[in-house]
């Protein structure tokens, strides 16, 4: 049953929670958006595509988003409760961290479901879709846009020139098409309008012109053919697309169930066993890890009495950060068979939770303790001695006026 409390600890850490989540996501999705529009326009392929290829990632962006936000939305409601007093309201009238953390823990339990779900079957085969769609990119399967004022080639022995398109691309005016066979027999047209049409052979389009003029060469011709036209269709072959490989290829398109059975398949190769079992343990200790991000958020949140100091929210980043860069790297020696997954991944895990939990027990059981009361003393002292450099930097500066 829902209390008060429970319900106003709730509000405190959803609102700073999910506020993190979603900035995250959108600073994550705005600088690959940047990237995935060069890389499309490059490609000539469709803007649409873009749109498709970042809704494939947003999965990974949550993955990586969801264990930042829940500390930080729990490590600023409980800041807050510490530096407005109620904190130690809550603890006079019987209330201690253990009952105050119920709350967050549910965040956590459901947060940690949600990611488990994301990283073990929604993710790997949104990667696999995005992985598909640069595919089709690169080889033309999703279509390649006609640059204006440009020379483009359709195939090995076609190339086109439009001076204006419209209706994205179906309407084309200020043609010039240049064609020729395998006999070297050789067209070239130019004409005023153009449209592209499909057939009934999805191998072949047909290009439609209007108002132009047909130059018609060959190697037994004494001199070309002219021909003016009102309306010409030419024949467009599509280019044969190489089909996509099969989903697996990679670690991170395999499910959690795929990623143990080629674990335990005796018929792989060690490298490969070594590979899935890695990537396995490395997204197990990840979701893993979220369980205890209550209990590190409460060890950082508390400052020292009679101080502000937002030192535990920086140290907060730097720890969350730091590990996910030890279990990549503990991810990558596994792989190699340096090391056995199971120790290069969980052994950093075991350390990392006995200094959270040895944080946490200094805050909750230990009267005044402060886990990080060393670092918070030289960070008050860097920042008086930083606040007196630009005290004097000031004086000197209005003694010069």
């Amino acid at each position: 049953m829902f209390t008060s409390t429970d319900r106003y600890i709730a509000r405190l850490v959803a609102v700073p929670l999910f506020g993190t989540l979603v900035i995250a996501a959108m600073l994550l999705v705005l600088e690959k958006m940047l990237r995935l529009f060069d890389f499309v326009a490059a490609e000539g392929g469709p803007v649409s595509v873009v749109w498709r290829m970042l809704a494939n990632l947003i999965p990974e962006y949550l993955s990586l988003g969801i264990p930042i936000g829940l500390l930080l939305g729990i490590l600023l409601a409980f800041r807050r409760l510490a530096l407005s007093s109620e904190l130690d309201v809550f603890r006079a009238v019987g209330q201690g961290y253990g009952r105050l953390l119920r709350v967050p823990y549910m965040f956590a339990i459901a947060l940690a479901l949600v990611n488990l779900t994301l990283v073990g079957f929604i993710q790997p085969l949104s990667r696999y879709y995005y992985e598909e769609l640069r595919f089709e990119l690169r080889s033309g399967a999703l279509g390649a846009s006609i640059k204006v004022g440009e020379f483009t080639s359709l195939g090995q022995r076609m190339t086109m020139r439009i001076e204006e398109s419209r209706d994205n691309g179906t309407r084309l005016s200020g043609m010039f098409v240049r064609a020729e066979n395998r006999e070297g027999q050789i067209v070239s047209v130019t004409a005023k309008n153009g449209q592209f049409l499909a057939t009934d052979d999805p191998d072949t389009i047909i290009l439609r012109l209007s108002n132009g003029v047909l130059i018609h060469d060959a190697p037994n011709y004494d001199q070309p053919r002219v021909l003016s036209f009102s309306s010409h269709d030419l024949p467009i072959d599509l280019p044969d697309i190489a089909a996509f490989r099969q989903r697996g290829e990679k670690n991170l398109e395999y499910t959690i169930p795929e990623l143990v059975r080629v674990g335990l398949d005796t018929s792989r190769t060690e490298t490969q066993r070594n590979e899935s079992r890695a990537n396995f343990h490395f997204r197990m200790v990840e979701v893993v890890m979220m369980l205890l991000m209550p209990l590190l958020a409460v060890a950082l949140a508390i400052p020292p009495k009679r101080s502000n100091s937002a030192l535990g929210v920086f140290l907060s980043i730097i720890m969350i950060v730091t590990y996910h860069k030890v279990n990549q790297y503990g991810e990558d020696i596994g792989a190699l068979g340096i090391v056995d997954p199971i120790i290069a991944l969980w052994v950093p895990f075991f350390v990392f939770s006995a200094l959270i939990i040895w944080m946490y027990h200094m805050v909750a059981h230990v009267p005044g303790g402060q886990p990080i009361g060393a670092l918070e003393k030289g960070f008050s002292k860097f920042g008086g001695v930083f606040k007196g450099l630009l005290n004097f930097n000031r004086k000197r500066a209005n003694v010069n006026d």
